[in-house]
């Protein structure tokens, strides 16, 4: 009997999948990745194996998830179409990677994971299993097997008597993690519907936030935060700190129309509470203390790389080029930004730094003023110089 390594979330599509892989003479093993998203993973591992799993591994990846998919992705102040701060998208190339792991430790033939046929994450999964190891069969339940909608596989999985944490009335497709939290299905599928307050899950309603502000400090050093409000805390720590902080003011939400990698657009529903405050701290931050010409390429290059993460190329050689150049502009970037958090903005209202640029004596409009006005004319002259006629 051929072995495959799945990778297993628990939810509706892969808890289908064991048994399906299971009918199709296929012994299964089943990879759980801790990306943070605060399951009991004893009970995801029972209900892999009351499922039908042979043998279940459960991976604690939170530290790697940070300190190599997190940290680069916010030195390059990575957001695809400007919203989506990638939090699924990062998690991809990592659990791939242990799950060829898996499968070499198991010689296994093959790895399997629960994507959909029209959806981004086959493209990370199977893009990155071939970088790792060619040789590995790749098989994608959904998109061969014969159910055509969610509310079919409940059906199928009620039948075999597979545990479910999803019903035909709260049908949303969810994947959590400690960076945030990605949501789609169900009335989200009308992108004119505004999305029901049940959808959201680490963040209040902006009308529910604090009638006051509430005011944070984050300090970074060489690019990576190290504090709140002065006291210095681990990554982990620091990132959920954020998140409760952020989440009670209703910052981080996204609701937004996509391109997906396959052609289509897709209504997406996202929250990154410790995201979005980390990715506007050290914006501003880097605003600081980056000269305008290396600034601008950066920012050019940051698309990039976001949709390099997005489309599933973690491991291509332009996206570790990018790493290199975007590391050497982090050395400057420590200091200190203000944020203020109301009702769901996330507002700079102040920032500093050993490194910076800013000088006021050159900025001010007061009797300190140190700019010699009389340079502009002739500056004037020569930049327009190749544009008179």
């Amino acid at each position: 009997m051929k072995k495959v390594v799945l990778a297993y979330s628990g939810g509706l599509d892969t808890s289908c999948a064991i048994k399906w892989l299971k009918d199709y003479g296929y012994e299964v093993i089943a990879f759980i990745a801790d990306v943070g998203q605060g399951e009991d993973f004893a009970q995801v591992e029972k209900r892999a194996l009351k499922t039908g799993a042979k043998k279940v591994y459960v991976g604690d990846l939170k530290k790697e998830f940070i300190s190599d998919f997190i940290l680069p992705a916010l030195a390059a102040n990575a957001a695809y179409e400007g919203k989506y701060l990638l939090a699924t998208a990062l998690t991809r190339p990592l659990i791939a990677k242990h799950l060829v792991e898996v499968a070499h430790r198991e010689k296994a033939a093959a790895v399997a994971h629960g994507c959909t046929g029209k959806g981004n994450d086959q493209v990370r999964f199977e893009v990155t299993t071939r970088i790792l190891d060619p040789k590995l069969e790749i098989i994608a339940p959904v998109r061969e097997w014969e159910f055509r909608s969610r509310e079919e596989e409940i059906d199928y999985a009620k039948t075999h008597g597979i545990p479910l944490n999803v019903s035909k009335k709260k049908i949303y497709s969810i994947d959590k993690n400690l960076w945030g939290i990605s949501i789609e299905c169900g009335i989200l599928e009308d992108p004119y519907a505004e999305p029901p307050k049940d959808v959201y899950q680490m963040s209040v309603a902006p009308q529910d936030a604090p009638s006051k502000p509430t005011y944070l400090t984050i300090d970074f050093e060489k690019g990576v935060p190290s504090m709140i409000n002065g006291k210095r805390y681990g990554l982990m720590e620091l990132i959920a700190r954020l998140n409760d902080i952020a989440g009670k003011n209703g910052v981080g939400r996204a609701d937004m129309v996509e391109n997906r990698l396959v052609g289509i657009k897709s209504r997406e529903i996202y929250e990154a509470p410790a995201g979005t405050c980390l990715y506007t701290a050290h914006r501003e931050l880097e605003a600081l203390v980056l000269d305008r010409e290396l600034l601008h390429f950066k920012e050019m290059l940051g698309l990039k790389y976001a949709e390099l993460v997005y489309y599933g190329l973690w491991y291509s050689e332009l996206k570790s080029a990018l790493d290199a150049f975007i590391k050497m502009t982090q050395k400057n970037v420590t200091g200190t930004v203000r944020l203020k958090l109301y009702k769901g903005n996330c507002i700079p209202v102040g920032r500093r730094s050993p490194r910076s640029l800013y000088r006021k004596e050159l900025a001010t409009y007061t009797g300190k003023d140190k700019f010699n006005q009389k340079l502009a004319e002739g500056f004037i002259r020569l930049w327009g110089l190749p544009f008179e006629k």
